[in-house]
């Protein structure tokens, strides 16, 4: 059955306008401290890495939206990725973001479910629409993510045949995002005194992306083991020094 049946034939009407300095944003409570937390953790290591532009937009909890049959809607994702948008003026803060009127379409959207699902499925095809429709079939972004933290169950969504397919991970668990040349997947451990599951980007040889804690550890390490080596090739000196003056040879000469 094709994806479009679930929806009526009758399609919405949908325009791309850039909302007016004085819209009201939803302001809805996040759900949990770890939602945020998770967000930070996903940006940090792409920007410590370099990954991230300027004129990219990597965001969470940051309102996308679209003008359907003439009403605003507004969905605030836990995480977005936009490779592309038109440049603000100087000490203008963006609010908000719609697709096509100021910039890229979003590449990737996310959400964190925390104790209970909300609209994150939700195929609800009328105003103010479920979140799935949303990005489905008025954004149309490619890749969905939904991950559950507190099972580790992480479900990525590709949009084929205007629709959303779930996708098979790799041997390795993971998921390769094209549009970050990146790998997706779960780290288990403890970041910010919170220990469970994490979502952790790999690059294309394996190699994961580390956050800033684990960037000053590796080079404590480094630090720690070029020490070693120079102690111990001083040591190797000084026993060479002991031979040779065992044997009648001055070593400073």
């Amino acid at each position: 059955m094709q994806i479009l049946q679930r929806y009526s034939s009758v399609l919405p009407r949908i325009t791309w306008e850039k909302l007016p300095e004085d819209f009201i944003l939803p302001d809805d409570p996040v759900e949990s401290t770890l939602q945020p937390l998770l967000a930070a953790a996903l940006r940090e290591s792409l920007e410590l890495a370099g990954l991230i532009l300027e004129s990219m937009i990597v965001a969470s909890n940051f309102g996308l939206c679209a003008n359907v049959n003439d009403k605003t809607v507004v969905k605030a994702p836990d995480w977005v990725y936009i490779p592309s948008a038109y440049p603000i003026k100087s000490g203008e803060i963006r609010r908000s973001y719609t697709p096509h009127a100021e910039g890229n379409n979003a590449e990737i959207v996310m959400e964190f479910i925390s104790i209970s699902e909300g609209t994150e499925y939700s195929i609800a095809p009328h105003y103010p629409y479920g979140k799935w429709y949303f990005y489905e079939q008025i954004l149309k972004v490619p890749v969905y993510v939904i991950f559950h933290p507190c099972t580790g169950v992480l479900e990525v969504y590709f949009l084929i045949d205007d629709g959303y397919r779930i996708q098979k991970p790799d041997q390795n668990q993971r998921y390769w995002i094209e549009s970050m040349q990146l790998f997706l997947g779960i780290w288990i451990g403890k970041k910010a005194e919170e220990l469970g599951c994490w979502l952790r980007w790999w690059d294309r040889s394996e190699n994961l992306l580390l956050w800033g804690i684990e960037l000053v550890e590796q080079e404590r390490q480094l630090v720690a083991q070029e020490r070693q080596l120079t102690e111990q090739a001083e040591q190797r000196s000084q026993r060479l020094a002991e031979k040779l003056r065992m044997l009648g040879i001055d070593p400073d000469i």
